[in-house]
């Protein structure tokens, strides 16, 4: 509460005039209309009393406190007869809910809940504010402006210093019990120049996180799909759930019928995506198409928990043509985990869609069940770990192979520092693997079966010698590092299918793992000797560059399918990485594969960002030899990003193929305004390739996002 400005004594006069007020006058300090008879707490530079007239009459830093309520202003009148409070010059009344109204003048009930007011202003919970000539105040919780003006905009204004934009109305309506600002006659300026009018418009309170409601709609589209509407509505079913209902109308299509539903639980959540169309465009192929996309977790206590997750698409193109999230394969789960101490437990089954042109959904396996268990056990005295990882999983096809596998890995590793700095590693490994195979059956072709097993011992000894050095400036390391790995030259038998491990790779990251593949499907056998080095050195203020570089020989000629491992032949490419950040304006990552013979690059990964906030650049190369798996394929991509000013900013990109199909293929540009008020951007992007009945699109849209209001945007 202020105290009087003027000296201590005055304060202690004007304090001895107020407690003598309240005894002798005590029918002046409190509302007739409050049956609680809740005393006004006053305080001014000036308090002066009449008896007979019953007017309690303040000057000079004037504050009344009543219920939470607090009013302050230049001068104060308080009529007991009529029950009335007057306020003249700088009023501020401060509301139980936290919003603050300002005013020149006003008349008000002495429970400050009622009244009329002229020069008003109001400050929202989210310091967006309201203006008027008059307003009305009813019932403590409703505001009723007239001639007024919104903005949420704080710290953006024009060249005039008016908000960047504002709504005007002939009425405004701003209720705290139902938490809603209701406008009628409502002008939309943006820049100062009117650009949407609307007899009726309402957006919750600030402080309203949900409520049920039509939301902002927005126009877009695509040239293979027309100009589009959306119009979402967003029903608060209750606290823990809500359903929001975005349908999409096509002028040349359809509309799609679109909706997500999310509900929280104590121990988990719910999260569903469907949409539905009867697509016409095509009118030699009208159909039916949709989609799911839908989540659950849950816990069940600390140890356990379970869910699931449904991702499920009518055909191939769905998602991609009418621009749902997607990848090249959905994968659809459900599962139950446990996690102990030094234990993990997982039940699961899968299911994949293939979305590719080259996929046959007969052939893409279904996994029913796939049972993993993972223990590590607490480290010995002398550091010796043992772990555990077993597998169970049944793999099933409509068309062609269907196996289930058992395997069992153990492993021992125990490593040693010495004196000198060196750290050796010691470890030792078996895998034991029990298949049953079956092929159903084609045509008129019998089935085949059979149950197959394998083991696999493994010894290792890997030595380390990392050598560090401390400056002022930072640290330096270099660590050479050399591992040896002997194990039986079995190979991989024929008999056993590969599900997991198709894709594997030599590269910088598994120079010295036990098993390069990444599944369990294929074992790298042999014996054979992996070295290399790595170091880099780590700035004190944050800067940091490092490298790794290294090379497999195998004792026994390869036999292993994986990239960068030439079959018959003992020694591996050579592969590395390099990056590069010495300040907080340049990075740099290197990846290479070179022939081991003439050091031509097999795999190159270049990715380069440099420059100042004011324009900053960007480039990223890859090139990937031919592989069994994958055709060469060869790319770059480009941005350039500005920092026009503090607000805009502005960015281009383009991708290139530079394959054997050479040419562009995309490119996009887009300008972005950004503030406390309004997001502003247009886009434009331009693609060059097809997939079916997805052609290559040109677009260029416009967006505006006005906080409180909800977003606005237009294809042009």
């Amino acid at each position: 509460m202020k105290l009087p400005g003027n000296n201590l004594r005055s304060y202690k006069y004007l304090l001895v005039i107020f407690i003598f007020g309240m005894i002798v006058f005590p029918d002046l300090a409190i509302s007739k209309i409050d049956n609680t008879k809740e005393p006004i707490l006053l305080i001014a530079d000036e308090i002066h009393f009449d008896e007979k007239l019953g007017i309690i009459a303040a000057k000079g830093n004037v504050e009344i406190a009543y219920k939470k309520r607090t009013l302050t202003a230049n001068q104060i009148t308080y009529n007991q007869r009529d029950d009335i409070v007057t306020a003249i010059g700088n009023i501020v009344l401060v509301e139980p809910t936290g919003e603050v109204l300002f005013s020149e003048y006003a008349e008000l009930t002495g429970d400050i809940r009622e009244g009329f007011l002229r020069g008003f202003g109001m400050l929202l919970d989210d310091d967006s504010k309201l203006a008027a000539v008059t307003a009305q105040r009813k019932g403590g919780i409703e505001t009723q402006l007239n001639q007024a003006i919104y903005s949420a905009c704080r710290n953006c204004f024009r060249f005039d210093g008016e908000p960047l934009w504002d709504i005007k109305a002939s009425e405004v309506i701003h209720n705290q019990e139902r938490r809603e600002v209701i406008y009628r006659n409502a002008t939309l300026q943006l820049f100062g120049i009117p650009v949407a009018y609307t007899p009726f418009l309402s957006h919750p309170d600030p402080k309203v996180k949900r409520k049920s409601g039509l939301l902002t709609p927005t126009f877009g589209g695509a040239a293979s799909l027309g100009s589009a509407f959306r119009v979402p509505y967003f029903w608060a079913i209750s606290r823990d759930k809500d359903f929001t209902f975005d349908p999409i109308i096509y002028a040349s299509n359809n509309p799609l019928l679109t909706g997500e539903y999310r509900q929280s639980f104590a121990d988990g959540m719910l999260r569903t995506r469907i949409s539905g169309i009867y697509d016409t465009l095509d009118n030699k192929n009208d159909r039916g198409r949709g989609h799911i996309d839908a989540s659950l977790r849950f816990v069940i206590d600390k140890n356990w928990r379970f869910g699931s997750n449904i991702k499920l698409s009518s055909d191939d193109t769905y998602l991609s043509r009418f621009g749902f999230p997607g990848k090249n394969t959905l994968t659809s789960n459900l599962y139950i985990q446990r996690f102990g101490q030094r234990s993990f437990t997982s039940i699961e089954s899968i299911y994949f869609q293939g979305l590719r042109d080259t996929d046959e959904q007969k052939r893409i396996p279904l996994v029913l069940p796939k049972i993993d268990f993972k223990y590590a056990s607490k480290p010995q005295n002398n550091g010796a770990l043992t772990t555990i990882d077993a597998n169970f999983q049944s793999l099933g096809r409509d068309k062609g192979l269907s196996s289930q596998r058992l395997s069992l890995h153990t492993s021992w590793m125990a490593p040693y520092t010495s004196k000198l700095g060196t750290v050796t590693t010691l470890g030792a490994t078996l895998q034991t693997d029990l298949y049953n195979i079956s092929d159903s059956k084609i045509g008129k072709q019998n089935s085949a079966k059979g149950l197959y097993g394998r083991l696999f011992p493994q010894v290792m000894a890997e030595l380390k010698y990392p050598w560090i050095k401390k400056e002022n400036y930072g640290t330096f390391l270099v660590e050479p590092i050399a591992k040896l790995l002997v194990a039986p030259n079995t190979g991989n038998s024929d008999q056993i299918p590969n599900e997991d491990s198709l894709a594997a790779e030599f590269d910088e990251t598994n120079i010295f793992s036990n098993n390069r593949y990444p599944g369990k499907d294929r074992i790298e056998s042999g014996s054979r000797l992996a070295y290399g080095i790595k170091g880099g050195f780590y700035g004190n203020n944050g800067t940091n560059s490092t490298f790794i570089v290294g090379q497999s020989y195998n004792f026994n000629k390869n036999k292993q399918s994986i990239t960068g491992l030439e079959k018959d032949r003992n020694k591996s490419d050579i592969v590395g990485r390099l990056t590069i950040s010495p300040n907080k304006y340049f990075d740099l990552l290197y990846k290479t594969r070179l022939n081991m013979e003439n050091l031509k690059p097999k795999r190159n990964e270049i990715s380069v960002i440099g420059g100042i906030p004011e324009i900053q650049a960007s480039i990223n190369y890859i090139l990937f030899e031919e592989t069994e798996e994958f055709p060469k394929r060869e790319e770059i991509y480009a941005g350039l990003t500005s920092k026009i000013s503090k607000r805009w900013t502005a960015h281009i990109n383009t991708r290139r193929d530079l394959g054997a199909d050479e040419g562009m293929r995309s490119w996009g540009a887009s300008l972005t305004y950004n503030c406390d008020c309004l997001d502003f951007s247009i886009d434009y992007k331009r693609t060059y390739t097809k997939d079916r009945d997805v052609p290559p699109e040109e677009s260029m849209y416009i967006r505006f996002i006005f906080k409180s209001l909800g977003e606005f945007g237009t294809p042009l």
